[in-house]
């Protein structure tokens, strides 16, 4: 039988890990004890069948993602403090991702294309957006903000910590997909480097919009006479063909990881792998016990309907 399609994201002193119908956080507290959260999960997908159509699934699950993240950010930040207090509130919540949204947008869509545009009117020759050459230094301007920004963040000492929690979620999933032992001495021996990982999958996102915007808005008519507003009603372009991107990386992503990124597949994905040399490190065992923890609950075959706190 194969393994249920699981996925993860480290937390603060912790990790996520979500099965297709379990959402589970376990967290370290400072008395050494880990706190285990099991929460019950129905995607859109599974409300409305539609959604989990290729290409359209992906947008759903990453929009679902960010939302489940930000909670189990704020539930192990709590329990790692351990602090009293409520989770993020939905209005919270909100404000919190659309500043985040709007920051990556600004950061890795509005900026590159600005920049783009001042260098296009700097260099010998010059060039505009209706060049195959603005899009091609847009693509690698955004490449450049992607490496430099992770490089940094993984400076900071407490970053490393859930770059190292990263690593354990990792080996978990590895472990748990190859039929392994779910235990430390086994996932231990297995890579941090996952074919279906975020950052791999953030990578593909550049990759494809780089193609896509070098390819197809050269040919796009002026939008505006303006200047300024044309370029304003380009970043908006840009940032709605966004969501088709996702879709399609989604798919590349999912697809690779299936082949277990052998042959082209191996290919396609190495850029990311590397780049998760970044953003993972190897964990200590008891990080990797977490990710365990988290993962045996998430895909256990018994379970309450009802919401969970367990302390092991």
């Amino acid at each position: 039988m194969n393994p249920a399609n699981v996925g993860g994201q480290a937390v603060i002193e912790g990790v996520m890990m979500k099965a297709p119908s379990r959402l589970c956080v376990a967290v370290r507290r400072p008395s050494g004890e880990i706190l285990v959260k099991n929460d019950p999960l129905r995607s859109l997908t599974s409300r409305w069948p539609m959604l989990a159509w290729p290409f359209l699934r992906g947008p759903v699950i990453l929009g679902e993602t960010l939302v489940q993240g930000m909670k189990a950010l704020s539930f192990s930040a709590q329990q790692a403090l351990e602090e009293e207090g409520e989770e993020l509130g939905s209005w919270a919540l909100l404000m919190t991702l659309v500043v985040a949204i709007a920051a990556g947008l600004g950061l890795f869509v509005a900026l590159p294309h600005l920049l783009s545009l001042a260098l296009g009117r700097v260099v010998p020759g010059g060039f505009g957006t209706d060049s195959f050459w603005f899009h091609a230094v847009d693509g690698l301007i955004k490449v450049a903000i992607f490496g430099a920004y992770l490089w940094l963040i993984s400076l900071m000492r407490d970053i490393r910590r859930v770059f190292e929690y990263h690593g354990a979620e990792h080996k978990a999933i590895y472990c748990y997909e190859s039929g392994g032992e779910l235990c430390v001495e086994a996932a231990r021996s297995y890579s941090r480097l996952h074919p279906r990982c975020g950052t791999a999958f953030l990578l593909v996102v550049l990759a494809v919009s780089i193609l896509v915007f070098a390819v197809a808005l050269p040919f796009l008519p002026r939008l505006a006479e303006s200047g300024w507003l044309n370029q304003a009603l380009l970043i908006g372009l840009k940032i709605v063909l966004m969501l088709p991107i996702a879709g399609v990386s989604y798919e590349i992503i999912r697809l690779a990881g299936k082949k277990q990124g052998q042959g082209f597949w191996g290919a396609l994905i190495w850029p990311g792998l590397q780049l998760q040399r970044l953003t993972t490190r190897e964990p200590s065992d008891d990080q990797i016990e977490i990710a365990l923890a988290a993962l045996k609950a998430a895909t256990a075959t018994a379970h309450d309907e009802e919401p969970s706190i367990c302390v092991l």
